[in-house]
């Protein structure tokens, strides 16, 4: 599932930034993740998603305001990259579930996002993830996801 050929296939990819944390490789290793600008990065000590700013990614021109849907791009591919990273599983997650929670118009500037699982079992894993700008505790949106994992 690589789609450049130098990158390995997925699982092993996943297995190598696991344990070297160069997490561009995996971000640039996907298409979506590359065109939404989505990387997920070490910011003090911590995994983050960062979404860069793209004037494309504005909805509403005249707030301007951030499109919903990159918010939930942003939100979603957070709690896959925490799946990815922080679990055994060895292929993407599948989404059985997502609820999004739009808190609050978001700036034309980057966005970050935090997923934390909340609850994992063999085969089902609970995801919660705030997204924010400037200020961490007035996250912009913030979702509830439940994925279904493959076992290694």
């Amino acid at each position: 599932m690589s789609d450049t050929p130098t990158s390995p296939p997925l699982p092993e990819l996943v297995r190598q930034v696991r344990k070297s944390r160069e997490y561009k490789r995996l971000t640039d290793a996907i298409p979506y993740t590359r065109f939404m600008g989505i990387g997920v990065e070490n910011l003090a000590g911590e995994m983050l998603c960062r979404m860069a700013f793209n004037p494309r990614n504005i909805g509403n021109s005249l707030l301007p305001a951030l499109h919903g849907g990159t918010l939930g791009a942003l939100l979603e591919s957070a709690a896959v990259f925490e799946l990815l990273l922080q679990t055994n599983t060895e292929r993407v997650p599948k989404v059985i579930s997502l609820t999004v929670d739009f808190l609050r118009s978001g700036k034309p500037q980057d966005t970050f996002a935090k997923a934390l699982i909340t609850r994992q079992g063999r085969r089902v894993a609970n995801v919660r993830v705030d997204a924010w700008q400037d200020d961490r505790t007035r996250p912009i949106a913030s979702a509830h996801a439940l994925f279904l994992l493959s076992e290694p």
